[in-house]
C-alpha cells in the first residue's frame, strides 16, 4: 500500500471533526502521519480502556515464554481458589478466547460495562460465581471477567502485580515511562480496564507487533504468541470482528478474516490500535467518542481498507 498525502489530509480533515483526540499513523517502521487535537493530548494519558486486554494478552504470551506461567491448557483452577465443579475446564486459553460459558451479559443488558462486577467487593468471586449457560470453548462472549480472571492468575504465578510485572518485561522494553494502571479492591491489577497511555506508546505497542514480537533486535514476546493471539478463533460480533487470544481480526462481509490480514485492538468510547502485517501499518486513534465508539473503525475501514 503506498499512502498519499492527499488521502492523509482528508482523513486529517475528517477526524478534526470529531470527538477525536489524536491520531497516529507508522508506515514500513517510522511515523508519517500524527494528529493530535491540540497540545496537551501528545502528552496526556489515555484510559484506552479495553485496549488493556490486549496488553494483557502480550504479558500472558511473555509469562509464557519465560516459564512464569504453564501453558493455555493450563486448568483456571491450578491458580485460582473456589473454582466450581462446573468450572473446572475452563483453562487459560478459554478465558483469553472469551469461550469461557459464563452468563455475562456485557454487551446486552449491561448496557458494555460490566458495573455489577465493578460494584461487587470481590471481582475474582464475583466472576467465578456466575451460571454457566454455554459449553465451555463452544462460544465467544464478551467477557471483562474472563480478563481480570487472567489478571489474578498472572499475579499468583508470578508473585508480582501485573503491573509491576508489565513494567519489568514490557513497558521498559518498550521504553514506556508514564502509564498508570488501576486495581480492585483486592489489590489486583484490573485486567479488563484501567490501564492509561500515551498515545505515541500504543503506536510502540502496535509496531511490536506488526514486529512479531520484537523491538530494537531483541524478542519481547514469542514469535509464536504474536502470531497465534491474533489469530481469528472464534467469530460472534458482525459488526466488530472475530476474535482471538484478547485481540480483534477484522472480517469481511462472508465473517472470514479481512484480505489482506488486519487486526486490532480496541476500547470503549474510541481506543484503537489497528495493525495491518502486509502493508506494514500501524494506526492508534484515541478518542472521546463513549457514544460513537465505532466511528474510528469505520474511518479505519474506510480510508485503509476500502479506499487501498
Amino acid at each position: 500500500m503506498e499512502i498519499e498525502s492527499g488521502m492523509l489530509q482528508k482523513l486529517e480533515k475528517e477526524i478534526g471533526k470529531e470527538k477525536i483526540c489524536s491520531c497516529l499513523i507508522a508506515h514500513r517502521g517510522e511515523t508519517i502521519f500524527h494528529y493530535y487535537k491540540n497540545k496537551k493530548m501528545e502528552s496526556k494519558l489515555f484510559k484506552i480502556n479495553s485496549i488493556t486486554k490486549s496488553v494483557l494478552s502480550v504479558l500472558i504470551g511473555i509469562a509464557i515464554d519465560r516459564g512464569d506461567l504453564q501453558g493455555v491448557h493450563t486448568p483456571i483452577g491450578h491458580y485460582l481458589p473456589h473454582v466450581g465443579a462446573d468450572k473446572q475446564e475452563i483453562t487459560i486459553e478459554h478465558l483469553l478466547t472469551m469461550t469461557s460459558g459464563f452468563e455475562w451479559p456485557e454487551w446486552g443488558a449491561w448496557g458494555g460495562r460490566p458495573f455489577p462486577m465493578i460494584n461487587s467487593a470481590d471481582w475474582v468471586k464475583y466472576v467465578l460465581e456466575q451460571p454457566m449457560v454455554e459449553n465451555v470453548g463452544e462460544r465467544m462472549i464478551y467477557n471483562s471477567g474472563c480478563s481480570h480472571l487472567l489478571s489474578a492468575i498472572l499475579q499468583k504465578a508470578t508473585g508480582e502485580k501485573v503491573d509491576a510485572y508489565a513494567e519489568k518485561v514490557l513497558f521498559k522494553p518498550l521504553g514506556i515511562e508514564e502509564y498508570s494502571w488501576q486495581e480492585d479492591a483486592k489489590q489486583i491489577t484490573i485486567g479488563g480496564f484501567g490501564l492509561c497511555l500515551q498515545a505515541a506508546d500504543l503506536l510502540k505497542l502496535g509496531m511490536l507487533m506488526i514486529q512479531n514480537g520484537r523491538w530494537e533486535n531483541r524478542q519481547i514476546v514469542s514469535e509464536h504468541w504474536a502470531t497465534r493471539s491474533t489469530t481469528a478463533m472464534y467469530h460472534t460480533y458482525d459488526h466488530v470482528g472475530s476474535y482471538g487470544y484478547h485481540w480483534w481480526v477484522m472480517a469481511d462481509e462472508t465473517k472470514r478474516a479481512q484480505d489482506p490480514y488486519l487486526f486490532f485492538a480496541m476500547g470503549y468510547g474510541g481506543q484503537y490500535i489497528f495493525v495491518s502485517p502486509v502493508d506494514q501499518l500501524v494506526v492508534v486513534f484515541t478518542s472521546d467518542l463513549y457514544k460513537n465508539t465505532f466511528l474510528p473503525l469505520r474511518l479505519f475501514r474506510k480510508h485503509f481498507v476500502e479506499g487501498a
